[in-house]
């Protein structure tokens, strides 16, 4: 088994706030992140894929066309976007990194599944010093 690793970028804004939460129970709990008026990262997204090398072309897959499917699921989604807004697949979600995480997965695990190989994990990171690992379920 080997594993291959696929590093892209998005910028994107987001608010932890729950509308079930009054102000200052949101702020004990989220901090800043809480404030009205939203605040962005800029977050790098790790893709490992796992699989048998393929002897014909020395691959795992062709990390061209995994860049592309991240592109197309995930990034195009996420980039210069609100999170808590903008993004389909985190509606009725609190829009922290695990969530995105999560959502991420979900978006890429199929296609991936298709092409042969697994999804192993999604990194994300939102600052440099905090990220997130997601392994599925």
């Amino acid at each position: 088994m080997i594993y291959i690793t696929r590093r892209e970028k998005f910028s994107a804004a987001h608010r932890l706030h729950r509308e079930d939460w009054d102000e200052q129970k949101n702020f004990d709990v989220f901090g800043k992140c809480s404030y009205p008026n939203w605040h962005g990262h800029n977050y790098v997204l790790y893709v490992t894929v796992k699989g048998e090398l393929n002897p014909e072309t020395g691959f795992v897959v062709n990390i061209k066309h995994l860049s592309k499917i991240i592109k197309e699921n995930a990034i195009v989604k996420l980039d210069h976007r609100n999170l808590n807004l903008d993004v389909e697949f985190l509606k009725g979600k609190l829009a922290s990194t695990e969530n995105v995480a999560i959502g991420i997965w979900e978006q890429l695990e199929p296609i991936i599944n298709e092409l042969g190989i697994q999804l192993h994990s999604i990194k994300v990171e939102e600052t440099e010093n905090n990220f997130v690992e997601y392994f599925g379920n």
